[in-house]
């Protein structure tokens, strides 16, 4: 299990506790110090790892179930004196303009966390580090690892918005360009993938709001930091729906403007085909077999023929460029 489990630690007074990082010792420990608690990050577990896990915290059999299993709609549900937490985490891959998703399940009880992650993105190392060097913050116990999970997630979406928003943006000069392009697979290709992303991201915006305004087993003192979460959440919220507008108003004009060429094209070859139509029918005419035809004998009518055709066609022809078909 050493691969599955990330880390564990056991916390006091805003203090990590120089302890092994196994599960066993950090529930031993919150039960010997009932003023410490335990956070244990464990990376894609397999059944039999999560049930050792679940054993020593007593965790409910339906939160497990939904650790366990990926593709999880984020929510926030109650198991008794223990919350339990489902995000998902977004990471962004510019070669293909794909975002990945993964997941992040946390346990909060009272003097425990418990953390599932699946997929490579939402890494919690970093914000484990940075959460242990503040000490006033750790203090505040399981809700300040909760707030931190929370507050590394989104902002994660914020960076991908943002990286999503400089192909848009792209795409956007390439629709509006004087030259010939073709963007539709590329913008629809994007809006699967704001999809992707407003799935993540709408359904945390009531789960936070209430984090914000207080919940039984976080304590009131975590309000003010779940509601900065809360804002940046509903900032990139905002941000995704106007993303997806962007690309939907990108989609229209493209598809116009094919519509447009489209229409400039069968102009074009209307014309010509005009143009052609007239040499056509006179060598037609010509063509057919009979004696008592204006001018078949005269020694210029070849001439006069192609002369007419000539002026015919040139006259024809800056009409069309006059009214704009060519």
């Amino acid at each position: 299990m050493g691969g599955v489990i990330v880390d564990c630690g056991v916390y006091a007074e805003g203090e990590r506790r120089d302890l092994p990082k196994d599960p066993e010792t950090v529930a031993q420990a919150i039960d010997d110090d009932h003023e410490s608690f335990g956070w244990i990050g464990l990376h894609d577990p397999s059944d039999a790892e999560m049930a050792r896990v679940q054993q020593l915290f007593d965790l409910h059999d339906l939160a497990v179930e939904d650790a366990l299993q990926i593709h999880q709609r984020p929510k926030v549900e109650r198991f008794g004196d223990m919350i339990l937490v489902v995000l998902r985490t977004l990471w962004y891959v510019d070669e293909g303009d794909a975002v990945e998703t993964g997941q992040v399940t946390a346990f909060i009880g009272q003097r425990y966390v418990v953390t599932v992650r699946h997929g490579e993105g939402g890494e919690l190392a970093t914000t484990r580090h940075q959460l242990e060097e503040r000490a006033s913050m750790l203090g505040h116990g399981p809700a300040a690892v909760l707030w931190a999970i929370c507050d590394a997630i989104v902002d994660q979406y914020e960076v991908v918005a943002e990286q999503v928003e400089i192909d848009v943006d792209e795409i956007e000069s390439s629709v509006f360009s004087p030259e010939r392009t073709s963007d539709a697979e590329r913008i629809y290709r994007l809006k699967r993938e704001v999809l992707e992303m407003r799935r993540a991201i709408d359904p945390l915006r009531e789960p936070m709001e209430e984090f914000a305004h207080g919940v039984a087993g976080l304590g009131p003192k975590a309000s003010p930091f779940f509601r900065d979460v809360a804002d940046h959440l509903s900032r990139v919220s905002d941000q995704t729906e106007a993303i997806d507008t962007l690309l939907q108003s990108a989609l229209n004009a493209h598809l116009a403007r094919v519509s447009v060429q489209q229409n400039d094209d069968m102009r074009k070859i209307s014309a010509w085909v005009a143009i052609a139509a007239v040499p056509t029918m006179l060598a037609g005419i010509y063509g057919m077999n009979f004696d008592n035809m204006p001018e078949l004998r005269w020694h210029y009518g070849y001439y006069a023929v192609l002369l007419l055709m000539a002026i015919v066609c040139s006259t024809m022809y800056r009409f069309f460029r006059k009214v704009g078909w060519l």
